[in-house]
């Protein structure tokens, strides 16, 4: 079995689906899965001997989070599901997808909307890593996109080094300098740092 990893923006074209997400999932993730899948089966929760499957990974506020998917092929007591959730909420955090998705992430998008990432004005700035990522967390934050601003900053503050840091930065925004050209490649990390010589 294998768990596939998925990102927040994959979470938010999900509108019209239904799953259940447990947070904090550390260690081996098949594990997980099918450890959950034998409590369901001996709680009378999944039925005619049917289990999750094609479950999906992914990473928001520093934890490993997991999503078990509504299949047609997955047979469910929704009832005592929802009442299991309840009972266990304080060891795994389960959350629904449409609750997620809305109350954590900031509501989901059309499968064909793209999230533009917004120019950033960071080559000819002071190059230490906590002000370029100040800048791009209020230009993020002008741009509507407060949730994307706390998931960089949790990703940058877990990372081990400047490139690494500089190269979270770009997933969220383009790098520009501060006379509005749009950096192309990696020209963004190595001209910042030659600039400023790293952290």
């Amino acid at each position: 079995m294998s768990v596939k990893t998925i990102s927040i923006d994959d979470l938010r074209r999900m509108n019209g689906s239904e799953g259940l997400i447990l947070l904090g999932c550390g260690g081996s993730l098949d594990e997980w899965v099918d450890g959950i899948n034998n409590m369901l089966t001996e709680d009378g929760i999944l039925l005619n001997g049917t289990r999750f499957h094609d479950c999906s990974t992914f990473e928001h506020e520093g934890m490993a989070c997991l999503l078990f998917p509504f299949c047609d092929d997955v047979k469910l007591n929704a009832g005592k599901l929802a009442m299991w959730r309840l009972q266990t909420h304080g060891n795994f955090g389960g959350t629904w997808l449409s609750d997620y998705v809305p109350n954590r992430l900031g509501g989901f998008v059309s499968g064909t909307e793209k999230t533009q990432k917004p120019d950033c004005p960071l080559i000819g700035q002071d190059g230490n890593i906590f002000n370029l990522m100040g800048i791009a967390s209020r230009t993020l934050q002008q741009n509507g996109l407060a949730y994307q601003a706390k998931e960089m900053c949790g990703r940058i503050y877990g990372s081990d080094s400047y490139h690494k840091a500089l190269d979270i930065i770009g997933e969220y925004v383009n790098i520009t300098s501060v006379s509005g050209e749009i950096a192309e490649g990696d020209a963004p990390d190595e001209k910042i740092e030659m600039q400023f010589g790293g952290m």
